[in-house]
């Protein structure tokens, strides 16, 4: 099979397309045809050598991405022939998920309605998932004002679209015309170039206080959001994409009454883990209350998708086409 195996941490330019053996599936394990595979900011990291929250870079070389959506090819001991032609979504890989071919455990595999795209799968099944763990920690109703950062990325295009339907009034933020003018098409009462200076002035006349952040940016940026927030606001923290997170500390957020939330460390540690939060996800991509913005790389350009995430050059899910 093709697959994009990095020999030595470091850019993307050591992403490599390479020919080796196909995986097989052991007991209960099955292998699947990847259409679309998801690519992560985190996996920009692992690929430089960082570690990760709890998870160390990882021994070399190694085939990155962990999920996929596709159609079941085969299947190991154990598992029901029967599975074998079925559409799938998967966000638990073990063989890595930057493939032509990918396993994963037969239990972890979400069957797909045939409407519903690939790339859209793969977009909802860990990037839709962590939308929703998100709202669970700021719940959203018509009375909030909510900003949020990264407006046009994976994450920010979702939690654009749910406040709207929530009922709140949105400002989305995001770098640059093309990223403003979606955050405008999704739904965003106000849209703001993040990087002309004074943004927050605007946002503060338009909207007065916000009272929800979901900031994905962090750094500088972060913090001036953060600025932006009322007594009792809350702060929920899921990106780092200026390369820097951004957390207030809790002396100062305790004087102003704001709650902040660390949104990757609670989906980490949620108890149950993401799979209801992955069903909620495709079940609002099955009815079309939601839609993830994806953009589609051919897997040969795996280290063109990585340079495009971390320069920021992206509008929404990143996925590699095999």
């Amino acid at each position: 099979m093709e697959a994009i195996r990095l020999h030595a941490y470091g850019p993307a330019a050591n992403l490599r397309l390479e020919t080796v053996p196909d995986p097989v599936p052991g007991p209960g394990e099955a292998r699947v045809a990847v259409h679309a595979a998801g690519v992560h900011f985190i996996e920009t990291l692992l690929r430089r050598g960082q570690a990760v929250g709890p998870h160390p870079a990882p021994p070399l070389p190694v085939i990155l991405g962990g999920e996929v959506a596709g159609v079941v090819e085969s299947v190991g001991e154990g598992v029901p022939a029967d599975l074998v032609g079925r559409r799938v979504v998967t966000s638990d890989v073990t063989s890595g998920g930057y493939a032509s071919l990918a396993v994963a455990g037969a239990a972890t595999l979400i069957a797909l309605p045939g409407h519903v795209d690939y790339g859209a799968a793969v977009a909802m099944s860990t990037t839709g998932a962590t939308t929703f763990g998100l709202l669970e920690l700021a719940p959203l109703s018509a009375s909030d004002v909510v900003l949020v950062t990264a407006a046009a990325g994976g994450i920010g295009t979702l939690l654009v679209q749910y406040a709207r339907s929530a009922g709140a009034r949105v400002v989305g933020a995001a770098g640059g015309p093309a990223k403003v003018r979606r955050a405008e098409e999704l739904g965003a009462d106000l849209a703001v170039d993040y990087r002309r200076p004074g943004w927050d002035k605007i946002v503060r006349e338009a909207v007065g206080e916000v009272s929800v952040v979901f900031d994905g940016v962090g750094a500088d940026l972060g913090r001036t959001a953060y600025e932006l927030l009322g007594r009792g606001g809350r702060h929920v923290v899921f990106g780092s994409a200026a390369g820097e997170w951004f957390f207030p500390g809790e002396e100062e957020a305790s004087a102003r009454g704001v709650s902040v939330y660390d949104g990757i460390g609670y989906l980490l540690g949620r108890d149950g883990g993401m799979g209801d939060l992955c069903a909620r996800a495709l079940d609002a991509l099955a009815n079309g209350s939601l839609t993830p913005a994806v953009q589609p790389f051919p897997l040969a350009a795996a280290p063109a998708a990585h340079e495009a995430l971390e320069s920021r050059n992206t509008m929404g899910k990143v996925i590699l086409v095999p």
